[in-house]
């Protein structure tokens, strides 16, 4: 067994995009989800994207971390989000996260 938990995650400098969904995202979200899941999968596959997911639970909100400086990379990555486009986020703001274990 490893001395420390190790997140997978390198040292270095992301940006951490942090939603906020509508109170009824559960309910409003399916016909969404595909094309959503599908738009954060294709940033994951080319390693734009370290991690994603829902917060909360029910969900509030959600969380992607980006392998980039560039914030607007990230503001472009929301205005093509099928949950974005329909309504499903009510805010959205963009945090730097310095990794240094």
């Amino acid at each position: 067994m490893p001395d420390r938990y190790d997140p997978g995650v390198e040292s270095g400098r992301y940006l951490i995009l942090f939603y906020d969904y509508v109170a009824d995202i559960v309910e409003r979200r399916g016909e969404h989800r595909p094309a959503h899941l599908a738009h954060v999968g294709a940033y994951k596959q080319d390693d734009r994207v370290v991690a994603g997911g829902a917060l909360g639970d029910p969900p509030t909100g959600a969380a992607i971390v980006f392998r980039t400086d560039s914030e607007a990379e990230v503001g472009a990555f929301v205005e093509a989000d099928p949950y974005f486009t329909a309504g499903l986020i009510t805010s959205w703001r963009v945090v730097p996260w310095t990794v240094v274990t």
